[in-house]
């Protein structure tokens, strides 16, 4: 069956990645929702019931979503394999036509630091800046975030479509700032085949890792305004997906 639109959306099994696959399914876009269960450690600092959301699969989402009358499937990619961007694209197609929307929600998130602390300011657990933390961390990221949007790029323009489309986590921090520029380089190339590019850095928002220590302080920051839930943020990226949207690319819009 072919949707009027279709989103991938990555890393959509809990938090922010599921809000938005539920707020696009609401406006009627197809979802294929993408994720790669993590076996994370236990640590006094990180809720269990955030270890537990990273440790799920979609099914939740998937039969929420069609509950509501939408459409969706899910298929768990790992993004740090560079094949995992032209399965991810065959499945959406097979199942809902060609994609016109890519959400790069997925991290590869860990906490790492240059400084010899045990724990970070919110009490998890820190490991060394290693060769093997920068790889977990880029390789999603970064290097997984070009490679969709690589990909996103080579099936819009080939079939000539016309959709307009941090301090105590060194990696997490230098990942997202090369998303960055990946997004903003995107923006201005693929302008011409009416693709849109923009960046969305959320809040402190409570995907399940929010405890105590993180709100009191936010509570106490002068430019933390307050905690906000997933599908606050998942409202703005359908916006910003949505044809309502098209003269909005090239963006880095910092929601407080």
């Amino acid at each position: 069956m072919i949707h009027d639109h279709v989103a991938i959306v990555t890393g959509a099994n809990h938090g922010i990645g599921a809000a938005t696959a539920q707020a696009l399914a609401r406006r009627g876009c197809a979802v294929l929702c993408t994720f790669f269960r993590v076996a994370d450690p236990d640590d006094p600092g990180t809720p269990r019931a955030y270890r537990d959301n990273r440790a799920r699969d979609a099914a939740t989402v998937i039969a929420g979503i069609e509950a509501d009358g939408g459409a969706a499937a899910a298929v768990e990619a790992d993004l740090s394999d560079p094949a995992a961007p032209a399965l991810l694209f065959d499945t959406a197609e097979e199942r809902f036509g060609p994609v016109d929307i890519l959400v790069n929600n997925a991290t590869g998130w860990l906490a790492d630091s240059f400084a010899a602390a045990a724990t970070d300011r919110l009490g998890r657990t820190l490991e060394p800046v290693t060769a093997a933390s920068w790889r977990r961390q880029f390789s999603v990221d970064a290097m997984g975030a070009a490679l969709m949007i690589g990909e996103f790029a080579r099936r819009h323009i080939a079939r000539q479509a016309t959709w307009l489309g941090f301090p105590e986590e060194v990696s997490y921090g230098a990942a997202k700032a090369a998303q960055e520029n990946y997004t903003m380089s995107a923006a201005i190339e693929l302008a011409p085949y009416g693709i849109t590019a923009n960046m969305v850095h959320p809040p402190v928002t409570d995907t399940g890792w929010v405890t105590d220590a993180v709100r009191a302080h936010v509570a106490a920051s002068r430019t933390l305004i307050h905690i906000a839930a997933p599908g606050e943020v998942a409202e703005v990226i359908a916006y910003l997906a949505s044809d309502t949207a098209a003269l909005i690319t090239g963006n880095v819009i910092n929601l407080r």
